[in-house]
């Protein structure tokens, strides 16, 4: 076989010799055509060596181009045809021979067309496949050389285009990453069932108060394995069912039965469960790494090592394809970050990441294409193929999407118009008279029902019997029934032919052991790291997550600017005779009512801006509150005392105050003091308010009144009033400014007595912790619970 192949490799160097020093065009015709010849005796041989080689469209290239050499070219256009349906032609057989390609010699080829029958597929062993990658070599060289003869160059990438290769090497979609399939190990199974689901609100007017159903008898279930979709109009309740079945709404006016295994709800399943909200509720200035990583050290279990929950993180950015962003910072309104698409992602690994029992998903596709959509549906059924119960809601899903799912549940108006399989859903509708007389999409069909819409829909005739004999609302303007008389039809058709068929179906018990059943009613809740990690972790996440807030170039050019406009206007001040030491006290007083007003309106917005933070990790009890709540006030400390030190650093020394290390360090720690107990103030504010307007309206007012009352406007409060300037910090921090810098020349300043100044560093330091557990009360009382 090596014998009868060297004459050709001999030829085929030659040529290419040829093409490289410009040989004339009749030598390289001479040598094109003893390299066809060469060719095809080597193929015969090859025929005759193994008579299971197939004749593959290669060989059909070589025979047409050795008739096409021997008989006179007719024109330059018709050989060019040739050359080209044999470009195509060789391209095309190249990737029908899978064992052709890199890595693939291991495997045994299909070929399709025997030279016999042309019908049956044979099997190659390991020198069959080699053979085989020769000949589609073989065939691929001659087809850039003939391009070369008659005129024409090929570029590179169609020379790499017709080269073999296998499945594996076709690219994947740079938006949505790889395919991968989830690989995960076995997790606890959980059949949920939910029968005549209730739920209410109540809505509370000036003078009135009144009830509002959401919910109405919702019966339905879905096993391990399975997907569930949750369709329905804006508005038709599907965000209310799915925050009741994963147990993040817990309110009185609700009624039915919601059963895990057959077991009613408890803490135990809050870290079996995963919940992927509608909003994408990320830090926007942590990486999508960082904040897979931070959420599997709090969300694993203690069992695992902090390496081995890292590694977690890491597989789970593959499983999703994140890798090529995974060191991106996730970005929000202000920042830019990774895309809708990914972010969508980035919050799903957030929640699979535990290996959950139960994954809700609410909206996971709004707000992106149709492509990266169907990749997150078809992620969510790997995920359900791996024995986890998916449970997600839709808006209006394409037809690819729509046949992803495997069961549904249809909402109109809080009412259950269909459950059952996702596939038989057109038939249900259509055995009650409700068929499309369109072609369309079957979730806009079924989305038109539940709206009332039947403008492309064929009538029952029960609800035109109905709407004819006047025992419905009148008709609309176009002669059809109203939506509500469509809703009403729908909702009794449902009850009377299907309804009760379902209930006696969730009747029956699960067949799973009684210890499956027992863990699931567990009332012991399961931390991912003690107290002491919880903290260690936020701590760091927190000052990761703020530096960019607190170092921003707008933050640091109003402190620095504020600071030397202040040292330009009391330019080297002298405290020695009365009036320049009045103004410098005008100077002390305004440097303790800026580092009282600016940290107060800073730590405003901490709660409130976090609350759908706060609210998404406590309700997957992925900390304690109280773990959050210090290592939250804590990790802003060492950020928060790095601009004052800048601002004293050019007030103090353009001012001429006292120059002495004692005083200076003094004034750092005082102002350090001040602005401590001004966060407690804005914390507090924040966390009881949990509003933004309300909580600055109420801090101007007081953060207002304290400074009238600090004792440098007015000397002498009233008496009715004078107890204000006690709950004052920006008095306490007056009086201590005055001491550091004047104790040695006057025991009274301003009609302020100066004193040891313990007790003004006792009132501080009694705001700094007592705001503070105000504040830490008013989150224990705050609704963590999401949704309504």
């Amino acid at each position: 076989m090596i014998g009868c192949a060297l004459p050709f490799a001999v030829a085929e160097l030659s040529l290419v010799f040829c093409s490289i020093f410009g040989s004339s065009p009749a030598l390289k015709t001479t040598t094109l055509q003893s390299l066809s010849h060469e060719k095809l005796r080597w193929m015969m041989s090859m025929e005759k060596a193994n008579t299971s080689l197939v004749r593959t469209k290669s060989d059909q290239l070589a025979e047409t181009m050795m008739a096409a050499m021997k008989s006179p070219p007719s024109s330059d256009h018709s050989a060019n045809g040739v050359v080209e349906g044999g470009g195509n032609l060789s391209r095309k057989s190249s990737r029908r021979l899978t064992g052709a390609s890199p890595g693939g010699g291991g495997k045994n080829t299909h070929i399709r067309k025997s030279r016999s029958a042309q019908i049956s597929q044979i099997k190659l062993e390991l020198d069959d496949v080699s053979s085989g990658a020769a000949l589609s070599r073989a065939s691929s060289a001659s087809l850039g050389l003939s391009f070369s003869f008659t005129g024409f160059t090929m570029p590179p990438e169609e020379i790499a285009d017709s080269k073999p290769f296998s499945d594996d090497d076709i690219p994947e979609d740079i938006e949505t990453g790889p395919r991968t399939k989830f690989q995960t190990e076995p997790t606890l199974p959980i059949y949920l069932k939910f029968t005549d689901v209730t739920y209410k609100i109540v809505i509370k007017g000036m003078t009135t108060t009144e009830e509002k159903d959401i919910l109405n008898g919702i019966t339905g279930s879905v096993n391990p394995g399975e997907v569930l979709a949750l369709m329905g109009p804006s508005g038709s309740g599907k965000t209310t069912l799915l925050n009741l079945l994963g147990g993040r709404l817990c309110h009185p006016i609700s009624g039915g039965s919601i059963s895990y295994n057959d077991q009613a709800y408890s803490k135990f399943l809050k870290s079996r469960i995963g919940f992927v909200t509608q909003d994408d509720v990320l830090f926007p200035h942590l990486t999508v790494k960082e904040t897979l990583t931070y959420a599997a050290r709090l969300r694993l279990p203690k069992t695992f090592t902090k390496e081995q929950k890292e590694k977690r993180a890491l597989d789970v950015i593959y499983e999703l394809g994140l890798e090529r962003c995974q060191d991106t910072m996730i970005g929000g309104s202000f920042v830019r970050g990774v895309s809708g698409g990914e972010r969508k992602r980035v919050c799903i690994g957030n929640e699979i990441i535990i290996n959950p029992s139960l994954l809700f998903l609410d909206e996971p596709t709004s707000g992106l294409d149709s492509t990266t959509a169907l990749r997150i549906v078809q992620m969510l059924q790997d995920i359900a193929e791996a024995g986890k119960t998916v449970v997600t809601t839709i808006h209006q899903p394409s037809s690819r999407l729509f046949h992803k799912f495997d069961k549904l549940i249809l909402l109109g108006k809080g009412s259950l118009l269909y459950f059952g399989k996702a596939s038989e859903a057109i038939t249900y509708f259509h055995s009650i008279g409700c068929s499309p007389l369109i072609s369309m999409n079957p979730a806009e069909f079924l989305l038109d029902l539940a709206n009332g819409n039947i403008n492309d829909v064929s009538l029952p005739s029960e609800l035109e019997d109905k709407v004819q004999m006047g025992n419905a609302e009148p008709e609309t303007p176009s002669g059809k029934p109203s939506p509500a008389v469509v809703h009403e039809y729908l909702v009794e058709a449902y009850e009377t032919r299907v309804a009760e068929t379902e209930k006696k179906r969730l009747m029956v018990p699960i067949p799973l052991d009684e210890e499956l059943k027992s863990k699931v009613c567990s009332h012991k809740r399961q931390w991912g790291a003690s107290w002491g990690e919880q903290y260690s972790i936020l701590f760091w996440r927190g000052i990761k997550e703020r530096r960019h807030d607190y170092f921003s170039w707008l933050r640091i050019t109003q402190v620095l600017s504020t600071a030397v406009i202040l040292g330009l206007l009391w330019w080297q001040s002298d405290a020695k005779n009365p009036k320049d030491l009045q103004d410098q006290a005008g100077l002390l007083f305004f440097i303790a009512v800026f580092w009282g007003f600016f940290p107060v309106f800073t730590a405003i917005f901490t709660f409130p801006q976090e609350r759908a933070m706060l609210s998404k990790e406590r309700a997957a009890d992925m900390y304690r509150l109280s773990a959050y709540f210090l290592a939250r006030t804590t990790s802003d400390l060492p950020l928060d005392l790095i601009l004052p030190v800048l601002f004293l650093l050019v007030v103090y020394f353009m001012a001429g105050l006292r120059l002495s290390a004692a005083p200076f360090f003094l004034t750092i720690l005082t102002v350090f003091l001040c602005i401590v107990a001004a966060q407690g103030l804005g914390l507090a504010i924040g966390a009881t308010l949990m509003d933004l307007k309300r909580a600055t309206t109420l801090a101007s007012v007081t953060v207002m009144t304290f400074m009238l009352a600090g004792g440098f406007f007015v000397q002498r409060v009233p008496i009715f009033f004078s107890w204000i300037r006690y709950m004052s910090f920006n008095y306490h921090t007056y009086k201590l400014l005055l001491k550091v810098q004047y104790e040695h020349i006057s025991h009274t300043i301003n009609g302020i007595r100066i004193d040891s100044g313990a007790t003004e560093v006792a009132a501080l330091i009694a705001m700094v912790f007592g705001y503070r557990f105000l504040a830490y009360l008013s989150l224990r009382r705050m609704k963590l619970q999401s949704g309504t």
